[in-house]
């Protein structure tokens, strides 16, 4: 029997379901994760604290040569899919013992490191299995079913809690349906990427010498650029305000009245932030998208900036006003889409800024360095918040916007793609 490299395999159908099978655990552990915590009553300020949650992805550049020197890009997509599945199923069994909290914590650490490196394999396997001009083929339908999976697993799951919340009364066994669904869905990911992916002639071990040292060189020639400096600094502080809006815009939505919160059911978030506000943050890199290929990036990336930070405001009126549901929705539309439009020219700057031999490693570096100025505001967030309350928090937000505002004039934008 031929194996399947030998027989024809459509990229129409893996490619769909590995970049599915890609961003649903990413939004697990660090959106999910919070509503499961709040629906079990912990503080905002350990909520905060799960954004350490995200250092697998900062470093996960460190361990990428080890899945090139052991084992095939193939083999550690699957496998990493099924260790995620095992993972999630455990999870759902833990969340009834009494020590939930420090054993879910382990667990999804667990999960951010498996799906780290899952992400690695699954970009190498993208880029071996299929030849350059699939490549750009396929390069929209694995953005759009990556967001898929943010609309999944921020809305389809969260309502789903929701609803078997309200069926049942009881909220663990809620959760526990949740994550036994998440879990299943990745085991049979497993199974049909198992039977079904091709084995690409490339896909072999890289073991030379002169690859391993290459990987030093790769971090030498990054901190070497132009006016990095700044652009580190860039980085950090771009989404700073953003990344502590991240936890604590969710924990507000959820939060009760009493405690300055607007009090909306899983259900609603579920629908609110997970599916119209994901649809109007895709919306929102479309626009951006074609505002900076109509006038370029020097001259969009400041009001694009703007309208990343501005929409945040209306997390102050929420917070004063307790607008009714409607406007709810308006408002987190409007933010989110404007999210979408700032994050785009920061994306696109990160591109361009990754040129040369190494520019995919280099673009791999600064998104970790993304990652990090995500992580930190993140893990203050809950403190700050418990500390000035929500209406105060939302202000100081606004204010921790401008370094990164500032930082754009400090940037060199005078980058042009020749590739």
């Amino acid at each position: 029997m031929n194996k399947p490299h030998t027989q024809k395999r459509l990229p129409a159908l893996y490619v769909p379901t590995l970049y599915f099978a890609e961003g649903l655990p990413y939004i697990i552990v660090n959106v999910v994760s919070v509503i499961m915590y709040k629906d079990f009553g912990v503080s905002n300020q350990v909520i905060g604290l799960t954004s350490v949650f995200m250092w697998p992805w900062v470093i996960k550049m460190l361990w990428a040569p080890f899945i090139d020197i052991h084992a095939s890009k193939r083999a550690w997509v699957l496998y990493t899919q099924l260790a995620i599945g095992v993972l999630l199923l455990g999870l759902g069994a833990a969340l009834h013992l009494s020590a939930f909290m420090s054993v879910s914590v382990i667990i999804f650490m667990v999960i951010a490191f498996v799906s780290a490196s899952h992400d690695i394999a699954i970009d190498g396997y993208y880029m071996l299995a299929l030849d350059e001009s699939k490549q750009a083929l396929y390069i929209g339908v694995r953005s759009t079913f990556y967001r898929i999976a943010v609309i999944f697993g921020s809305g389809a799951l969260v309502v789903l809690a929701g609803r078997w919340q309200t069926a049942l009364q009881n909220t663990v066994t809620s959760w526990q349906m949740v994550f036994s669904l998440a879990g299943a869905i990745f085991v049979a990911a497993f199974l049909f990427h198992r039977f079904y992916l091709p084995y690409p002639a490339a896909d072999g071990v890289a073991r030379d010498r002169a690859q391993r040292e290459s990987f030093l060189t790769v971090f030498k020639t990054y901190f070497q650029q132009k006016r990095i400096v700044p652009v580190i600094i860039f980085i950090l502080v771009y989404r700073f305000g953003e990344a502590m809006l991240e936890k604590m815009g969710l924990v507000f939505l959820k939060d009760a009245v009493a405690a300055g919160g607007l009090g909306l059911s899983n259900e609603t978030v579920g629908l609110v932030k997970g599916t119209v506000g994901v649809i109007c943050l895709l919306a929102g890199g479309l626009v951006g998208g074609w505002f900076i290929s109509r006038f370029g990036l020097k001259k969009c990336i400041f009001p694009m900036a703007l309208m990343l930070n501005l929409p945040d405001v209306v997390y102050i009126y929420m917070s004063l006003y307790h607008p009714p549901l409607a406007v709810i929705y308006g408002l987190i539309a409007l933010e989110q889409f404007g999210y979408g439009v700032g994050f785009t020219a920061f994306m696109v700057f990160l591109m361009y800024y990754a040129r040369g031999r190494y520019k995919t490693s280099h673009y791999a570096i600064s998104t970790g360095i993304m990652a990090l100025g995500m992580m930190i505001p993140g893990m203050l967030s809950g403190f700050l918040q418990a500390a000035l309350g929500y209406t105060h928090f939302f202000i100081t937000v606004l204010f921790f916007t401008i370094p990164g505002m500032i930082m754009v004039f400090l940037l060199p934008l005078d980058l042009q793609r020749k590739e």
